[in-house]
């Protein structure tokens, strides 16, 4: 068989999905050919091991005419038996058999973004119109959480059946580790991730604030590239006084490693997400995990973290406080943290979703009615 994977998101956070799914499927499939269709930038980003793995160029910006128009082109002449979007993102005049994961409908809840209002307002409407007609139109469809399929279900009405759950996996955690030298000597709490503001950053900066009244010499470590959306906020707490905040940047993830390892507790504050993969990471390297309770998190991380409503700023710091002073209450969560991470797997999440294949490409072969053979 053919199989094209739509690969155009494979350098963004996201693309660690496809990155771990396309490493483990080199391991589990050497008989189907895949088409690994990416961006021109991208072009070097991920090589292939396996002979049957092809990169394939797929210049087409999300959301685009060219989108539309052009990948479906581009689809259409390498005939792929079965292609999988990563995201739904695709080419609605495409009509061969198609699986799509769906991580989520964070977009059509967010209320403010990088862009400006009437730009959020017409993307979201693109988002819901394309996500209805790509649920309806899907062979099969993945969802990363049970929480995210259930949500799906209940915003375009397709069937259960339909919807795969494959969790994603956890094994890029590292125990080799190399310190961040400039936290060595303090204690911190921490977060790792993007700065929109549904991800709560400013929220969690004034949780910290309010904690330097019972804790003077906390800092607050915030781990991710520093970009449009996070330079506004270092701004913004720069404007405000604010004190003990440290934003690294981009880092190796030997120093990430370290700062799980001796952070009081990392702290997710988000209103929504998907999934939540950075702090199952930090749990697999030591970190206590203090987490909001919204969407799918406490579908994700059990009883691997200590909850809190971050709708609720003086539930946030009191969450936060109890943990940061109780280190019988660390060492709990350090230990069921553990034992959460280590039951997701990237590789069930790679087999899981070559059955998927497998049975959308017998369902579309039932499905499909036998063509006439041509008169001799």
């Amino acid at each position: 068989m053919r199989i094209a994977i739509d690969a155009r998101i494979i350098s963004t956070g996201t693309g660690r999905y496809i990155e771990r799914l396309l490493f483990y499927l080199e391991q589990l499939d050497t008989a189907d050919t895949f088409l690994i269709l990416v961006r021109r930038k991208d072009l070097n980003y991920y090589k292939p091991h396996k002979p049957n793995f092809q990169i394939v160029e797929a210049d087409f910006a999300d959301y685009s005419f060219a989108e539309q128009l052009g990948f479906n082109k581009l689809l259409r002449k390498l005939r792929p038996n079965l292609v999988h979007f990563c995201m739904p993102q695709q080419p609605l005049l495409y009509k061969g058999n198609s699986v799509t994961t769906v991580h989520d409908l964070n977009l059509l809840r967010i209320t403010a973004n990088d862009m400006s209002k009437i730009e959020l307002f017409v993307k979201q409407r693109v988002f819901a119109y394309l996500l209805k007609r790509v649920a309806k139109r899907s062979t099969h469809i993945i969802a990363t959480s049970i929480y995210t399929k259930n949500d799906l279900i209940n915003f375009s009405g397709i069937p259960s059946s339909k919807i795969t759950v494959t969790y994603e996996g956890t094994d890029l955690s590292k125990s080799k580790q190399k310190q961040y030298s400039k936290m060595a000597k303090h204690k911190f709490i921490m977060y790792l991730g993007r700065a929109e503001p549904y991800k709560n950053n400013r929220g969690l900066i004034k949780a910290h604030q309010a904690l330097l009244k019972t804790h003077p010499d906390l800092w607050l470590v915030i781990v991710g590239k520093i970009d449009k959306q996070r330079q506004a906020d270092m701004e913004w707490a720069k404007d405000l006084g604010y004190k003990q905040i440290h934003f690294t940047d981009f880092i190796p993830d030997e120093q990430v490693a370290w700062l799980h390892k001796h952070c009081l507790a990392y702290v997710l504050a988000s209103f929504m997400e998907g999934f939540g993969l950075p702090a199952l990471e930090a749990m697999g390297d030591g970190a206590p995990v203090v987490s909001s309770n919204t969407t799918c998190l406490p579908e994700i991380y059990g009883d691997g973290a200590y909850y809190f409503d971050p709708h609720n700023f003086n539930d946030m710091v009191a969450a936060i406080d109890y943990v940061i002073s109780n280190p019988k209450i660390r060492d709990q969560l350090r230990v069921a943290g553990k034992k959460v991470h280590d039951k997701y797997s990237w590789k069930k999440m790679a087999k899981q979703t070559l059955e998927v294949y497998k049975n959308a490409l017998v369902a579309k072969e039932e499905t499909t009615p036998p063509q006439e053979l041509p008169q001799l």
